[in-house]
């Protein structure tokens, strides 16, 4: 398909990167964002520190659309906060480069259909260009592309309290004492949680780093007192790789959330799988079947999940758990392996049943933890390719990601180095660790996950 305009769905990383790819491969992006500003649910977790350095987090087309602007690249060993990947690479971009042409800011996209026809039929649908309703300040509209790729992501779709993917009961009732995501605890949040009792529900990144926070709170605001809620049994699932992390700002995280549950300064509720929500003379009830823990404020950090909502007059062929891509699925499933080296993937793994259709960024890994951003960046590169008709670009991987030190192969974890490895190569790499793979087809014993 030799697509001329590519509608963009999201101004953030991804997405930015993506209409940069497009443009390089002369093709006309037009990027929609329901935000005021490129970077919309960056601006949303700014205070947070990356884990990966900055060489990681700059788009390779995006940085040679800076580079005529005089704009100076970061130090890539550096780690930048939330609102420096927007001052010193995301608002450069989307205001400084031709970009600025092509992004349509407070634009929430409502729909997006084929042209007279809807998802029953079939017969000369391909040749229909995609139809895009939107909706910006000055009401409804709409737009046609020939191509569309929705990197709107997840940040504002969470998942709720409740263990069973549904709100707890009294959840939506209680709302006034429960954010979601990664709140600001120590700055904009900080008089809503200084000398509070928190209880924080997760177990991933997010948790950790909020309960950090929370710890770092308490040791300047006496009475605060963080209670971290985890659905396992098992802590130190959550500790991460430490110094076999290749992210080092990772393995720290894991390592320092580590050091202050052994010093008890956070208290642990294991197989906490919150079931009800109550009202408790102004305070908030959670609880877990017959146990429950009284608090002044709720952080639910389980994760998000993507809104297809938009999309439902599309032809998409999603992993019926994962709610990912079906080729993507099995690579990044937390039911099988959890790795940071997902094997590097693109157009192939993310096409669906509607030609010229494609998700990336972290919407494309449905309910999966396990995304980073240089994973976004590789995909858009190669749906790019595929559309300027450039399939053996397209096919060709481009990145390689750093390991975490820490897999899980059907829900059981081992070092990189003890239980990762071994067994043959295989004919479809299907494995978290593209290096392995690439190791063991040379004879190799593997380096990774097998």
């Amino acid at each position: 398909m030799n697509a001329k305009t590519v509608a963009i769905v999201g101004a953030g990383p991804v997405g930015l990167a993506a209409a940069a790819h497009v443009l390089e491969r002369g093709m006309s992006p037009l990027v929609l964002e329901a935000g005021s500003e490129a970077g919309h649910a960056v601006r949303q977790w700014q205070q947070v520190q990356l884990f990966s350095p900055w060489e990681y987090n700059i788009d390779k087309a995006a940085a040679r659309l800076l580079a005529p602007t005089g704009w100076n690249s970061p130090d890539p060993g550096s780690y930048p906060t939330g609102v420096e990947l927007l001052d010193r690479y995301l608002t450069p971009l989307a205001t400084r480069t031709p970009l600025r042409e092509v992004i349509r800011t407070s634009s929430r996209v409502s729909a997006i259909s084929r042209v007279g026809f809807d998802k029953a039929k079939t017969k000369g649908r391909e040749q229909a260009p995609f139809e895009i309703r939107y909706q910006n300040g000055k009401g409804p509209d709409a737009l046609r592309a020939d191509a569309v790729i929705d990197t709107s992501g997840t940040w504002f779709s969470p998942n709720p309290a409740g263990a069973n993917g549904l709100p707890a009961i009294g959840e939506r009732e209680c709302a006034g004492h429960i954010a979601y995501g990664m709140p600001d605890v120590r700055g904009a949040g900080r008089a809503r949680y200084a000398g509070k009792t928190v209880a924080v529900l997760g177990a991933g990144h997010s948790a950790v780093g909020t309960l950090i926070d929370l710890v770092h709170l308490a040791e300047e605001v006496p009475g605060t007192q963080a209670i971290w809620l985890l659905r396992g049994a098992d802590p130190a699932k959550s500790f991460g790789g430490g110094r076999n992390d290749k992210l080092a700002a990772r393995g720290e995280l894991g390592s320092t959330f580590a050091a202050r549950v052994a010093a008890g300064k956070i208290r642990v509720e294991t197989e906490f799988s919150v079931t009800q929500l109550s009202d408790s003379e102004g305070r908030l009830e959670i609880a877990a079947g017959t146990r429950s823990v009284i608090v002044d404020e709720l952080i639910v950090s389980t994760g998000f999940r993507p809104d297809f909502s938009f999309l439902s007059e599309l032809r998409l062929r999603l992993d019926p758990a994962i709610e990912a891509p079906v080729a993507l699925a099995p690579l990044i499933d937390p039911n099988e392996h959890s790795c940071g080296t997902v094997r590097p993937h693109g157009a192939r793994e993310l096409a669906h049943d509607e030609p010229g259709f494609y998700m990336a960024g972290m919407k494309s890994y449905g309910r999966a933890p396990t995304f980073l951003m240089m994973t976004g960046y590789e995909q858009v590169r190669s749906i790019a390719a595929d559309l300027a008709g450039d399939k053996k670009a397209a096919a060709r991987v481009e990145l390689v990601l750093p390991e975490t030190g820490v897999c899980t192969r059907g829900g059981v974890e081992s070092g990189a180095a003890a239980g990762c490895c071994g067994g043959p190569a295989k004919e479809e790499p299907s494995a978290c660790c593209a290096a392995d793979e690439t190791a063991k087809k040379a004879g190799g014993a593997g380096c990774g996950c097998s």
